[in-house]
């Protein structure tokens, strides 16, 4: 079973890092929810298997957490004592938003004229910003750069990853 009092670097022997090797992770949750794995502890007592199932749990929850790019630096943040999306730090650039803004409006404008290259442009274009911003978020937390400017990032990266789902989402309406 495992010790649920590791961090979820700690649970997958990880390094607490922004940058995950990608691989290494999914190797290693294969290999723990291989062994915690509920049916694995079907024939188990009542506790062997509600103890098998919160171990499951606490594995997929670490995998998802790790495996996303927005939650992994939360999460890292969090170690440290800040919640960068906490409700008093929503502070974000004004030229970030501007950039946001007239992205909206041009893929408003595609989406109206149906016309999916245009928007397949600005998702790649916001797509490439959002993968500046982690490879910025990931030299600021793997170097113990300052917190706030990290926090900064998260907020940005997670405002691109919503843009990003919306407009997939007007893709898929445009190209119906």
């Amino acid at each position: 079973m495992i010790d649920f009092g590791r961090n979820h670097f700690e649970l997958f022997d990880l390094p607490a890092r922004y940058v995950v090797d990608a691989d290494a992770l999914d190797r290693a949750y294969r290999a723990l929810q291989q062994s915690v794995h509920p049916d694995r502890h079907a024939a188990g007592d009542d506790t062997a298997r509600r103890l098998a199932m919160q171990a499951s749990a606490r594995v997929n929850e670490a995998y998802r957490t790790l495996g996303d790019p927005v939650e992994r630096a939360r999460y890292l943040l969090a170690l440290q004592g800040t919640d960068p999306l906490a409700g008093s730090n929503t502070a974000l650039d004004v030229d970030f938003l501007e950039r946001q803004l007239d992205r909206r409006e041009r893929a408003s404008e595609a989406a109206a004229a149906r016309d999916a290259a245009a928007l397949e442009r600005v998702i790649d274009e916001t797509r490439a910003e959002a993968a500046s911003a982690e490879a910025r978020l990931g030299a600021l937390l793997d170097t113990g750069g300052p917190l706030a400017q990290a926090c900064g990032q998260v907020r940005e990266l997670a405002f691109l990853d919503k843009v990003v789902r919306d407009l997939d989402h007007l893709l898929v309406e445009v190209e119906a």
